[in-house]
This record gives structure tokens, C-alpha cells and sequence, in this order.
């Protein structure tokens, strides 16, 4: 199964370098310099290609881009046709004091709606990208949340998180974003707003 990361800000890079020597990756960048150069770093082949021609032979796409950007590039790019297409964003507001929606909507609805025929699956967005630099074993009990309409593709998506060395919860239709993004954005206010870090993440706990 191969992947391609669109974006390689610091969720492309993490996730790129848990990834990288398990699984066939796919970088679609802008900058087939830096992206070539990035590659040569990790283990297994990796190869470089633009946004369509990564998402056109791969499996699964992940949009490693900011809100706006993978929005537009979900209206535009039509190799996401009938792929996998994960949405790791948050949709923050320009000074990240907020979000830019919610609860009658989220930015995996949104991104569903401008790709129809792909089958859009809300994951790693509650996840900080300095987590992908711990041990593994750091991180296996981290919940990476998985949301969307196509079961299948949830499972693959919650298998790739497992892959990446994190733990997976399946929450339930895409629907289930409206309440992920909020959790993403509680978990962006504590760590930077209230001062704890980026070395935290939500979980829940089973008591008695």
C-alpha cells in the first residue's frame, strides 16, 4: 500500500519519518529540492512527485497542509478519486484563538464536500508533530481518533496510525470531526496558551 504526504510542514515530516522503511511513501511537494533532499534522510525508497502525480499513485493521501490549502487542493486535485484522503487539520483562525467552525460543521465535511468521490477520514489532529519525534514506545498508548463514513477505509486509516506508533479509537462517522477539531483546538490552547507543552495529548481513561 503506498502513501503519499502532501505538505511537508512538521505533521508531513513526523508522520513521513514513523512511516518511512514500514511502507511505500509518496512525497507531493512544491519544492522537489528540499522534498528530495528530506528523503535521502529516512529509510526505505521514497519518491518525490507533485501534488497530483503523488495522490495519482498512491492508496492513500494524506493532506499535510493547512486548512485553506487542502481545501482548495480537495476541489482541484481529481486523483483523489476514490482514494483515501486523510484530514489531519484543524481549522484554526489566523491568530489560532480559534476555530474557523464548528459543530454544524467541521473542515472533514468540508473537504468531503469539495471531494466527492474521495473517501475523506478525519485522524491526527489531536496530535502535537513533536510527539513524532519520541519513542515509539512513548507513544503507543496515544489515541490517534479516527472519524469517517466508509468503514473500511477508517480501518486502514486506524491501522496506519498503530503503524506510526501511536493507538488508535475509531469515534464514528465523519460527523464526529465537529467534536475532534474542538478537541484538537482545547489541546492547542493548553499547550501553548496555558503553557504545558507540546509533549501532551488527549486520552481517555477506564476507571473501576
Amino acid at each position: 500500500m503506498s502513501i503519499a504526504i502532501l505538505g511537508l510542514g512538521n505533521m508531513g515530516k513526523g508522520l513521513a519519518k514513523r512511516l518511512a522503511g514500514k511502507t511505500d511513501i509518496v512525497f507531493g511537494a512544491h519544492d522537489n529540492a528540499a522534498a528530495t533532499t528530506f528523503a535521502g534522510l529516512l529509510p526505505g525508497h521514497i519518491k518525490v512527485a507533485n501534488y497530483h502525480d503523488a495522490a495519482k499513485i498512491s492508496d492513500i493521501i494524506i493532506l499535510a497542509l493547512p486548512y485553506a490549502a487542502a481545501l482548495a487542493e480537495a476541489g482541484s486535485n481529481r486523483a483523489f478519486d476514490d482514494k483515501i484522503l486523510v484530514d489531519i487539520t484543524n481549522p484554526v483562525n489566523a491568530d489560532y484563538s480559534g476555530l474557523l467552525m464548528g459543530h454544524s460543521t467541521s473542515a472533514a465535511e468540508e473537504i468531503q464536500k469539495a471531494a466527492p468521490r474521495a473517501k475523506v477520514v478525519k485522524a491526527f489532529n489531536t496530535i502535537f508533530s513533536s510527539l513524532f519525534d519520541a519513542p515509539p514506545a512513548a507513544t503507543a498508548n496515544v489515541p490517534v481518533f479516527v472519524a469517517g463514513n466508509d468503514a473500511a477505509a477508517v480501518g486502514i486509516v486506524a491501522a496506519l496510525a498503530r503503524t506510526a506508533g501511536f493507538a488508535s479509537e475509531e469515534v464514528g462517522d465523519l460527523s464526529q470531526a465537529r467534536l475532534l477539531e474542538p478537541l484538537g483546538m482545547l489541546n492547542i490552547r493548553m499547550g501553548f496558551g496555558l503553557g504545558k507543552g507540546t509533549g501532551i495529548a488527549p486520552n481517555w481513561v477506564t476507571v473501576g
